[in-house]
């Protein structure tokens, strides 16, 4: 399962020591991901860092340096063992002041959320903060398993080098490059191009819009909007005659997999309205012309057209209009973000509630109609899949921690991607989609607040949440010391990506023979979309035993026999 995992007894790290995060700590300090470092609380920590990682993953893990360290400068680090260099990235945490608490959950004060270059300039606001380093490791598919050991140097104004060992032990077994799990989260062209303060018009722009669209397809999330600009069609004697270029120049790298070393492609591409097509018959050849498309050019991403979102009764009309032109095309469903409704039956091939709406809890009701994901398949017609997303329902869309306590704890506890909620919480959705059985994840926007007047890197407030829609900050050369614009990861992007690859180490397990256990293991980290688990060393734990499990089952298997990579049973 994803996130900077020590493969160590989970008893040795109970023994490390406790780190105020602005104490002057004797040298720099290894933390688990799964804690977010704020200034004057303590922490858990080790001298140095132990990593599993499966073929196809990554892992990272935090360096925390005294709170005297200033301009910190980190040597280049490559790990040494049976195969290639392991590389490693690092960035440095900046932090967000977060004025307005996501719910009575979250917390005023200085979050850490944005991962900007070591070498970036230190803000004024930041000077006094903790220095925190995220440092990754990739392991490529093909990489050989064994252990990689290495130092991580890092050098502060004053004083020596401090040296950080690192142990990585790569797994024999391997993730797809492409995520199981069906994805399409939001993001615009547009928006990028505002919020870098560039013309949407612009080659930069287009060149950053493909970079936003990278960074997400390397976290295993597929996008939908991009340009939000329709191939052109015209018609001739009502046959649609399209001109792809423009699209597929964009898109193309994304759908066949030559972006990326890996391979990785998007798992979905949605089909979008075109003003030339003006009738229902024009729409529907229109439609029908993007499935040929794909068919031809051999992409096998789920097409599918987003229907009016989150419909109120006076448009139940509309999506009904929608999804008869759409299913008159063919080999296109129809996605619909909606409780189980009467009045919408039928309209929905993929019905897409938020998360609220598949777990029952006591107290105010988040949402009308609360099934099951199983027992809603089972309402709706055959062949019919079941998706879900998170709304500012998963914090409350008010802001702050309601005047009434029942109400603050019915909007509390849930996954969220929200900045001042727990790291568990950020990553609990790709525990969630294997334990229940959705078929995919939606998600409105990555660069919403892009679109705001305010400054991102200080304020992400949206929809009553910090960070609701917004999964990047704009990272501009005068903000990062660079000569381009660059997109800016956040760490809830990183426990994101981590979820993904516990669905993905979940269902491979499942696949080997071990679906009990797998889902036994998912409910002690999650055992509803509410009640998720906290403590770091619980997630250890339950990776532990998941990861000899894998070993174990991975041996000998058509697995291994396809990968080529078969290895004798061993525990690091």
């Amino acid at each position: 399962m994803g996130g900077a995992w020590a493969w160590a007894m989970v008893a040795a790290m109970a023994a490390t020591p406790v780190v105020a995060a602005t104490a002057a700590a004797p040298g720099p300090r290894v933390v688990s991901p799964l804690v977010k470092v704020r200034p004057g609380e303590a922490v858990q920590g080790r001298r140095d860092a132990r990593l599993s990682v499966a073929r196809g993953e990554c892992e990272a893990t935090q360096v925390v340096l005294p709170a005297h360290a200033a301009r910190p400068k980190v040597g280049a680090l490559s790990l040494a063992g049976p195969g290639a260099a392991l590389k490693v990235s690092v960035w440095r945490q900046v932090f967000v002041d977060v004025k307005t608490p996501s719910n009575g959950e979250g917390r005023t004060g200085p979050w850490p959320d944005a991962l900007v270059p070591v070498e970036a300039p230190i803000q004024s606001a930041d000077a006094k903060l903790p220095t925190v380093l995220y440092v990754e490791v990739c392991a490529p598919e093909k990489q050989a398993p064994g252990t990689y050991k290495g130092e991580l140097r890092v050098k502060t104004e004053g004083e020596a080098p401090a040296p950080v060992p690192f142990t990585v032990e790569v797994q024999p077994f391997a993730l797809p490059a492409t995520s199981s799990l069906p994805t399409s989260f939001g993001v615009s062209l547009y928006s990028i191009a505002r919020g870098h303060g560039v013309s949407p018009e612009s080659p930069e722009a287009k060149e950053l819009l493909r970079a936003y669209g990278r960074v997400l397809l390397e976290h295993r999330v597929s996008a939908h909007g991009m340009s939000m600009s329709p191939p052109p069609v015209r018609f001739d004697g009502g046959r649609p005659v399209v001109d792809w270029r423009a699209y597929d120049a964009e898109m193309g790298p994304f759908l066949d997999g030559s972006l990326l070393p890996s391979g990785a492609r998007f798992t979905t591409a949605e089909v979008r309205d075109n003003k030339q097509a003006s009738t229902d018959a024009e729409k529907a050849a229109y439609y029908r012309a993007f499935v040929e498309h794909f068919r031809k050019k051999g992409w096998p991403a789920q097409l599918f057209f987003y229907a009016k979102d989150e419909p109120k009764p006076e448009d139940v009309p509309l999506v009904h209009a929608q999804a008869k032109r759409v299913r008159a095309a063919g080999g296109i469903p129809v996605l619909v973000t909606s409780p189980l409704d009467d009045a919408l039956r039928g309209a929905a091939d993929i019905l897409t509630p938020t998360l609220n709406c598949f777990y029952p809890r006591p107290g105010p009701q988040t949402c009308r109609n609360v099934v099951a994901a199983r027992t809603l398949r089972g309402r709706l017609p055959k062949g019919a899949k079941v998706w879900w997303y998170q709304s500012c329902n998963s914090h409350g869309c008010n802001g702050g921690p309601p005047e009434d306590a029942a109400v603050d704890a019915a909007y509390s506890g849930w996954a969220s991607y929200m900045v001042d909620h727990p790291a568990p919480l950020n990553r609990a959705m790709g525990v969630l989609a294997f334990s229940s059985g959705v078929d995919g994840e939606l998600y409105f926007d990555t660069v919403f607040a892009y679109n705001t007047k305010k400054d991102v890197w200080t304020d992400v407030f949206e929809f009553g949440g910090n960070g609701d829609g917004t999964l990047f900050y704009p990272g501009t050369p005068a903000r990062l010391g660079t000569p381009g614009h660059q997109p800016v990861i956040s760490l809830r992007l990183k426990h994101l990506r981590d979820g993904l690859e516990d669905y993905e180490y979940l269902r491979l397990l499942t696949e080997l023979g071990e679906g009990d256990f797998a889902q036994a293991a998912a409910r002690r980290l999650a055992r509803s979309g509410w009640d998720i688990t906290r403590d770091a060393g619980e997630w250890e734990a339950v990776r532990q035993e998941v990861t000899a499990r894998l070993r174990k089952r991975w041996a000998g298997s058509e697995y291994a026999k396809r990968s080529g990579r078969q290895t004798p049973d061993s525990t690091p």
